[in-house]
């Protein structure tokens, strides 16, 4: 019996410039983190394998730009994504007001077919930061109102809950995937013909 095709997993990192986007993405594949801050230009992937219930699949962690200018490029990188992951900064409340706007703009650029359903993800970064202005409490609410999206609190520095974090982001974008049918191909690329799809003439077959 032939063995299945291996699932590639597209998961979307967005949120504001610096709060830690590409730190957490670090973290994550490469069990790495620099203080060194560098702002991501355009967007950025690493891969991953996971096991994800028995199953090997690769992640393909999309971490974007959070700068205005970078923004118009999302369609390109948004596109077939299977999972979304908002990143906010526990210090930094304007990074947690914008999530609204990035939620969004992910949904109108990306064009899912079931945006009610559509899987996201919530990480709190720097908790490990004294000067905290975020409450759990106010995130994990505008969670609840988001239909639920899981939440984590993070410390891309620490290593705190990032390994938690995207083993929910790798099960919740393998269900979005297998929902949608489309494990080895891209969606929308369908030709519909009659001629097509009609048998060939059986009067030149050789058979």
């Amino acid at each position: 019996m032939a063995s299945r095709k291996k699932v590639l997993l597209k998961v979307i990192i967005l949120g504001e410039s610096g709060v830690g986007k590409t730190s957490l993405m670090n973290q994550y594949v490469n069990k790495r983190f620099s203080n060194q801050y560098k702002a991501t230009i355009g967007a950025d992937f690493l891969t991953k394998e996971v096991v994800v219930d028995d199953r090997v699949v690769t992640m393909q962690i999309w971490d974007t730009a959070g700068q205005e200018r970078f923004q118009s490029l999302g369609v390109a990188f948004y596109r077939g994504a299977d999972c979304c992951v908002l990143v906010f900064d526990v210090t930094a409340p304007n990074t947690f007001k914008n999530l609204d706007s990035w939620r969004d703009e992910f949904l109108i650029q990306a064009s899912p077919r079931d945006p009610e359903h559509f899987p996201f993800v919530v990480l709190g970064n720097k908790v490990d930061l004294e000067n905290r202005s975020v409450s759990s409490k106010r995130a994990g609410q505008w969670c609840q109102s988001q239909n639920d999206i899981p939440y984590f609190e993070t410390s891309a520095k620490e290593g705190i809950n990032v390994e938690r974090a995207f083993q929910t982001i790798a099960k919740n974008a393998l269900a979005q995937e297998s929902e949608d049918g489309f494990n080895d191909f891209p969606p929308g690329i369908q030709l519909e013909s009659n001629q097509n799809n009609r048998p060939r003439n059986s009067d030149n077959c050789p058979c």
